[in-house]
């Protein structure tokens, strides 16, 4: 019996075939979501068929929405939340890192170890703690109080150090005889080289601090100071029947950042996490 083999045109086209439909599969709750916060309340809890959809379809949920809380408020928090938190996690582990990667001193390894130990402690864990320091420091309802909690990070300690670890020691070796200092040469030969290794961890830390809502809560009481994933809490509340509507236009609008944030960087992602992952 003859057998019959796929050529390798056809295994690329299978390939992409499965490929597109697997990602189709993850990102249809998203469209489908996007399309329900166009539909009225009262035809979602009917599960609207495609002709409804059709007819009554209008942007009457993000109206509504908009003017009855302060969503773009919200979204500003969260933004300087953000900024300020990646901003000086990449200082701070970048100087950290630098030591870990051109420096020998004594117990280098058992504070990288510390490090990595850090890592593995999940952050619920010493909420309470920080709480209490924050509240102490008068930092409640102020955007130091949000982003002060992360402004160290084990993670982005390892990327940067890890890509360091990549650089030949002899361009560090030949600066430092020419008369450039530690400092300079960190800030104005090393980081412009790690501008990947930045942008991933720019990134991931910028995903973790948008979707954090557990400490947000814990520390802004006013809602001048809520962030994003605070806000959408506001339309969820048991004295009324639930707005699928507008809590679909909320969550639409909330996604809108940290999706465009990927897409933008996402080769930038993936070859700061892959660089330097060689080397010991």
């Amino acid at each position: 019996m003859r057998k019959h083999y796929l050529t390798n045109k056809q295994r690329d086209t299978l390939s992409v075939v499965i490929k597109c439909f697997i990602g189709l599969l993850f990102i249809s709750p998203l469209f489908v979501g996007l399309v329900f916060s166009f539909v009225p309340d009262a035809e979602l809890f009917k599960l609207p068929t495609f002709e409804v959809i059709r007819k009554t379809s209008s942007f009457d949920n993000y109206r509504t929405l908009i003017q009855s809380l302060p969503v773009f408020g919200y979204l500003r928090t969260s933004l300087i939340d953000c900024v300020l938190v990646i901003t000086v996690q990449v200082v701070f582990s970048s100087l950290a890192a630098y030591s870990f990667a051109f420096f020998d001193f004594k117990g280098k390894n058992f504070l990288f170890t510390l490090v990595l130990i850090g890592m593995m402690v999940p952050a619920q864990v010493i909420t309470i703690t920080n709480f209490l320091t924050v509240r102490r420091l008068g930092l409640l309802n102020t955007y130091l109080g949000l982003a002060v909690i992360n402004f160290a990070g084990g993670k982005s300690l390892f990327l940067f150090r890890q890509y360091y670890k990549t650089l030949p020691r002899e361009m560090h070796e030949a600066a430092i005889v020419d008369g450039c200092g530690d400092m300079k040469y960190l800030f104005q030969f090393v980081m412009p080289l790690a501008v990947p290794s930045i942008a991933s961890v720019a990134i991931m830390v910028f995903i973790e601090e948008y979707n954090a809502y557990l400490w947000p809560i814990l520390v802004a009481r006013k809602p001048n100071m809520y962030t994003i994933q605070v806000g959408i809490n506001q339309l969820i509340r048991p004295d009324l029947l639930p707005t699928y509507g507008k809590l679909l236009a909320f969550a639409v609008i909330s996604l809108v950042i940290p999706v465009l944030a990927f897409v933008i960087g996402e080769d930038y992602l993936i070859s700061g996490m892959t660089e330097g992952s060689v080397k010991g």
